[in-house]
């Protein structure tokens, strides 16, 4: 069984060089998180990206994470694939993590685009054994034919587009990170490209998705999180966190009372 047990992580980013108030206030509107000084004079600056943060999930979990740019959601998702760690708090894991912050990390624009299948391929967590076990699909679907055999480069951008969201799609994951989803090229190729994201989700045990999408967190989710300034402001159901949600958003946007 796999799971993801979040207890009160906290995660600070030291700012160099930031003394001054104009910047700080730069780093504020930026981030969103809060801005601390630290130190015998002050002179330490400190966005905390994340604070007192706490959920679980288990088998079945599909977890949307909803919130402003700078609310703290990349930061969670990058601190559950091990790329941040916590300055307190634990985060513990069970089970195989594919985190989909790119869709092809490790391409190489100078690689033909079987080469490029198989180091994309280990970059995402795939064993050469199973790249080439899979390699027969993904040349199928991203429809490239004997542009596989050439340099990337000669790719055009939707070629790129394929190739990458083939690659990314052939995972199986226990856990998958995944930011915003991903590109799928063009609207012939779109039909194709919802069915296999799809199989994708089914497949994977636990999901944690990031998106400013409220239909995309409503298709793919049954719970949500609710992050502002990197605290957890609400946990629960997709329907009853995008409502608290949508209910501050019309808060802030209402004219002051006279």
């Amino acid at each position: 069984m796999a799971s993801i047990n979040v207890e009160n992580v906290t995660i600070d980013f030291p700012i160099y060089g930031a003394g001054r108030r104009s910047l700080r206030q730069s780093l504020l509107a930026r981030t969103g998180g809060l801005v601390r000084r630290e130190g015998n004079h002050m002179q330490h600056i400190l966005v905390r990206a994340l604070e007192n943060v706490s959920f679980k999930l288990e088998d079945g979990d599909r977890l949307g994470l909803i919130g402003h740019n700078g609310a703290g959601k990349s930061t969670l998702l990058k601190a559950l694939a091990g790329v941040y760690w916590p300055d307190a708090g634990a985060i513990r894991i069970d089970g195989r993590i594919s985190p989909l912050f790119t869709a092809a990390p490790g391409l190489d624009l100078e690689d033909s685009g079987q080469e490029n299948i198989k180091t994309c391929g280990m970059f995402l967590g795939m064993s050469a054994e199973e790249v080439a076990r899979k390699m027969p699909d993904i040349m199928e679907f991203c429809e490239l034919g004997e542009y596989l055999d050439l340099p990337v480069r000669t790719y055009s951008a939707g070629m790129i587009t394929r190739l990458c969201f083939a690659i990314a799609t052939s995972i199986d994951p226990d856990i998958l990170l995944l930011d915003e989803g991903l590109a799928a090229g063009d609207a012939r190729f779109a039909n194709r490209a919802e069915h296999r994201m799809n199989g994708l989700i089914n497949r994977t045990r636990i999901l944690v998705l990031a998106s400013h999408s409220d239909a995309m967190i409503k298709q793919m989710c049954n719970k949500g999180i609710l992050l502002e300034k990197g605290k957890v402001l609400a946990l629960g159901s997709v329907d009853d966190v995008l409502k608290e949600y949508h209910r501050r958003n019309d808060e802030l946007a209402a004219p002051a009372a006279e």
